[in-house]
């Protein structure tokens, strides 16, 4: 079974979380510099099958899009042209960054690891994911 690809796009840097090939469980994969992100994707679609990619979609508290919404879906419309063949699912992201800070404090990560911004994307790709894979259900 392909696996499911998760991307939580930012201007700097990009997290990316991917499922296992049972479409079970979301694992952190990696987060890189966001200019570097069209060659890493097409560099893992060529090694790995994957079935989707999700792309956050920003939103404030009342549901209304955030102010990177237009940045974001700028790249999903690049994304698409880029890989129309790609299914594209578009998921809520409001709280992924709340949430993933916590999960760092609930791991017992020290303050100066808590810090590390990449890994804060990385973890909110992975929260995306997992959510979407446990809706699915």
């Amino acid at each position: 079974m392909p696996r499911i690809l998760s991307i939580d796009y930012g201007q700097k840097r990009t997290g990316i979380a991917v499922t296992d090939e049972m479409q079970i469980i979301a694992s952190g994969l990696t987060t890189i510099p966001t200019h570097t992100l069209i060659d890493f994707l097409k560099d893992y679609f060529a090694k790995e099958k994957v079935e989707a990619v999700l792309i956050g979609e920003p939103k404030q508290m009342n549901g209304q899009p955030s102010e990177s919404a237009s940045v974001i879906n700028g790249f999903a419309t690049h994304f698409s042209n880029i890989f129309p063949d790609m299914k594209v699912i578009r998921v809520d992201e409001r709280f992924t960054s709340k949430m993933a800070f916590q999960t760092m404090i609930d791991s017992g990560l020290s303050k100066k690891q808590r810090q590390n911004k990449g890994l804060i994307d990385e973890i909110s790709a992975t929260i995306l994911l997992q959510d979407y894979l446990s809706a699915k259900k």
